[in-house]
Parts: structure tokens; C-alpha cells; sequence
């Protein structure tokens, strides 16, 4: 398995968001690796998206997603949940995917549907924020075996009421027919 290139990234939130399901997550520690296949995502597109965290302003905590593209911004909510976003378009644009769930590939357990347990099967916490995305441990990759046609499926976004219209927006996006999903 190899790392998806920058350029993978650096393109339209809502396109990386469609392309990046069915890709495979990655997570090399002390010999362990763990692989999801991702299933569902959330787009976030930058400052003028109330419900993106880029809204407020660049922040210690956003200043990743201000960055390049590439790169994986790693937050809690509620004190106790990690949640995972892959930083997309261009340097300086503020975008990012929320991985909302992973199908269990190798060395995962099989509750890895909502981005809270994603980050816990996984390993992943706020150790890992601004971690580069084109490394060797810890990644995206194309799955090593083509993949039929993806159906994908839009919905509103999950748990952001409070963004007024951007709620209803549809930018939640998941694979048709898979019980890997946060919900219907």
C-alpha cells in the first residue's frame, strides 16, 4: 500500500469527499497495522461554511486546516471523542473531510461507524494532528484490489443544527448499501 499523493488533496473539498470513499485508511504502530476501508465522510468547505470549524477564524486548533493540503487535522469534542479530517484544496483555504466511518479491514474491530469509534479502532488521537498524510505510517491508499462501482449517497450533515441553512446542506456522503455507516 502506497500513500495517495498531495495532489489527491489539493483539489475541490466536495470531489476529494466522493473520491475519498472506498480508499483505505492506514495506521502503521509498533508493527501493528490497522486498514478501514472509508465508507462515509463529511465535507467542510471552508470559512464561509458556518458549520466548518474554520468559521471562527484562524485558531491554534484550525490553524492546520488553514495549511496545505494533505494533512490530517485531529480534534475532541465532548472531552472524550477524537474525530479525523483530511485537509483538502488549497493552501490557505480552510477545507477539510470529516472519515465518519471505516468498513474494518485488517486488524480493526467492527465498531468503527461514526467518527468517534473510527478514531478509537484506529488509534488515532490529537497526537497525530497535522500529521502528513503522504507518510508510511500513517495514510490513505488505493485499495489493492479495483473496486466495483460506487453508488454514493448525499445527505445533511451530521450534528451541526446550530449552522443555520449550511445544516441542511447536503455534504454528507456514504456508500450505497453498506452497514458501514453512521446512519442511514
Amino acid at each position: 500500500m502506497q500513500a495517495l499523493p498531495r495532489s489527491f488533496y489539493n483539489r475541490d473539498t466536495v470531489a476529494v469527499a466522493h473520491d475519498l470513499l472506498g480508499k483505505l485508511l492506514v495506521k502503521k504502530t509498533d508493527g501493528i497495522t490497522r486498514v478501514g476501508k472509508i465508507t462515509e465522510v463529511e465535507a467542510y468547505l471552508g470559512p464561509h461554511d458556518l458549520a466548518a470549524h474554520t468559521s471562527k477564524g484562524l485558531t491554534p486548533r484550525t490553524r492546520v486546516m488553514f495549511g496545505p493540503p494533505g494533512y490530517a487535522y485531529v480534534y475532541l469534542i465532548y472531552g472524550m471523542h477524537h474525530c479525523m479530517n483530511v485537509v483538502t484544496d488549497a493552501d490557505g483555504t480552510g477545507a477539510a473531510v470529516l472519515l465518519r466511518a471505516v468498513e474494518p479491514v485488517l486488524n480493526l474491530d467492527d465498531n468503527t461507524r461514526g467518527p468517534g469509534r473510527l478514531c478509537r479502532a484506529m488509534g488515532i488521537d490529537r497526537s497525530l494532528y497535522g500529521h502528513d498524510l503522504c507518510s508510511a505510517d500513517f495514510f490513505l491508499s488505493e485499495p489493492d484490489t479495483p473496486q466495483s462501482t460506487i453508488h454514493i449517497v448525499s445527505r445533511p450533515r451530521i450534528g451541526v443544527d446550530y449552522a443555520g441553512d449550511w445544516a441542511h446542506k447536503p455534504l454528507r456522503f456514504y456508500i450505497d448499501g453498506s452497514p458501514w455507516i453512521s446512519r442511514p
